[in-house]
């Protein structure tokens, strides 16, 4: 994988395996909090007042159970590189203040949405600190002065690991989590001094609402480190569970995700290699049986068509490819595998930009209307299917449909059902449901409201047949939920 400037994530480098000579005691206990109750999405480099507003409005009335908000920690300001979008994966401190707002920000977004029934998941930067010094680069986000290896009141030289240098062999499991990847400085994760920072870090977030992390550049960390720090935080205040953990893991044979599924669930990059490519090509007829072909189990699975990485490193499907980038996230909310993760991005042409951002780098408003910020979420055929995947979960898949090529059906029981044509023509077909019959909205293009279908309907036969005609690049989904009285 590219290691480049954009690479600073610390979350694209590729997976390695525990030393030979480590000890491997067990994995912690899994978390005793399953997922949000509906898809998770990640809100790329948003800030704290425009995630409030958008909970308020958008995403607890569409049923989006999580959000991944970009990490809330000090940061370093790159201002000689137009503050790029990596600045905010390099910590300086713990304090809760970085471009996208102050803590007092932080706590009302999450109090908001909380209230909206939306939970919020932080990104928790915890393999390492910066890469350079407030010398070179100013002050962090909230004005704290550092250098490498010497962050004042919190970290000195001893809590790093004494490689100092860049990774260069992939190969060697020691070196990938005790070297540096691309000249972050690397924390010595299985100290209890650095382990108690971390966890006071997590609890800290805890108590102010969040419930869940998603742990950066977790293959970067011994499994037992990640375990020994997410398993020592605090309960949820009022509850005897823990925080739902997801760990950043680009898996290949020498480092399994299951080398991290005792601490939590884990981010299925083979999906997003899988599906992306299929909705890419047009050829989704192989997409039947994915689960058998991932080395994940469903239940420990994130699963994503792209995040703020591939998007920039994998352009495999973006936002960018339109219609077919939306189909590939309506098959990832219907087809029954992993924890689904969408995406809420801006607009950007270089690869390394920022979000949009005033002279001294603080981000900007999100505003859906203005071009600059994409809102994946609002696009008609993602957000009619957020609904779609609360409606069916728990059912299996039935009645699978396929030409050999880029025009598939598939149900989920007696719930839901979707078809979806990524060929160039217009598809006329007569599909067989497991649907009760009735009149159903397509979800695609319109909603249930007041008892009526906002959008065009298909009536469901008392065969349980339907008949659908599907547009060039388009889809239509029914499920129980928007059923017409």
């Amino acid at each position: 994988m590219r290691l480049s400037a954009l690479a600073l994530a610390a979350g694209i480098a590729a997976a390695t395996a525990l030393p030979a000579s480590a000890a491997e005691p067990g994995p912690a206990a899994a978390p005793r909090v399953a997922p949000a109750p509906g898809p998770i999405i990640q809100m790329f480099q948003w800030p704290w007042d425009s995630i409030a507003a958008e909970c308020r409005s958008t995403l607890g009335p569409q049923g989006i159970g999580a959000v991944q908000v970009s990490p809330p920690q000090e940061h370093v300001q790159l201002a000689d590189q137009g503050h790029p979008w990596y600045q905010d994966y390099q910590p300086v401190s713990y304090q809760l203040n970085s471009r996208r707002g102050d803590r007092e920000k932080f706590a009302n977004m999450v109090r908001t949405c909380n209230d909206a029934g939306v939970q919020i998941y932080a990104d928790a930067v915890l393999n390492h600190m910066s890469a350079g010094s407030s010398q070179d680069s100013g002050p962090g986000s909230g004005g704290s002065q550092y250098s490498k290896y010497d962050y004042p009141g919190l970290y000195q030289d001893g809590d790093f690991h004494g490689c100092r240098r860049d990774i260069a062999d992939y190969n060697n499991p020691e070196e990938v989590r005790t070297c540096e990847l691309v000249g972050l400085s690397d924390l010595k994760t299985e100290s209890e001094k650095v382990r108690a920072a971390e966890i006071g870090y997590l609890n800290d977030l805890i108590g102010l609402g969040v419930t869940g992390f998603r742990i950066d550049g977790a293959k970067h960390m011994a499994p037992e480190d990640v375990g020994a720090i997410t398993g020592a935080v605090r309960t949820l205040p009022g509850t005897d569970r823990k925080p739902y953990v997801f760990q950043e893991v680009i898996a290949d044979q020498a480092s399994p995700t299951s080398d991290y599924t005792g601490n939590g669930d884990v981010t299925e990059f083979s999906y997003h290699d899988k599906i992306s490519e299929a909705f890419k090509n047009g050829s989704l007829a192989g997409l039947l049986k994915t689960p058998d072909e991932m080395p994940t189990p469903s239940d420990k699975a994130v699963v994503f068509v792209d995040n703020h990485d591939t998007q920039r490193s994998e352009p495999t499907l973006t936002y960018k490819d339109g219609n077919a980038y939306d189909l590939a996230n309506a098959f990832m909310l219907a087809y029954p595998y992993g924890t689904p993760k969408l995406i809420s991005s801006f607009a950007f042409d270089n690869q390394d930009a920022g979000p949009p951002a005033d002279q001294n780098g603080m981000t900007q408003p999100a505003n859906c209307d203005d071009g600059a910020w994409v809102c994946e979420q609002r696009h008609p055929m993602i957000s009619g299917m957020i609904g779609f995947w609360r409606a069916v979960q728990g059912k299996a898949l039935s009645d699978w449909w396929d030409d050999g090529g880029g025009r598939i059906a598939f149900g989920r029981q007696d719930r839901g059902f979707v078809a979806l044509n990524r060929e160039g023509g217009e598809w006329r077909q007569t599909l067989q449901t497991s649907l009760s019959p009735g009149v159903y909205c397509d979800v695609m293009h319109g909603s249930l409201q007041n008892g009526k279908c906002t959008g065009p309907t298909v009536e469901v036969y008392q065969d349980g047949k339907i008949n659908v005609t599907v547009r060039p690049d388009e889809g239509v989904a029914l499920h129980a939920g928007a059923k017409q009285s």
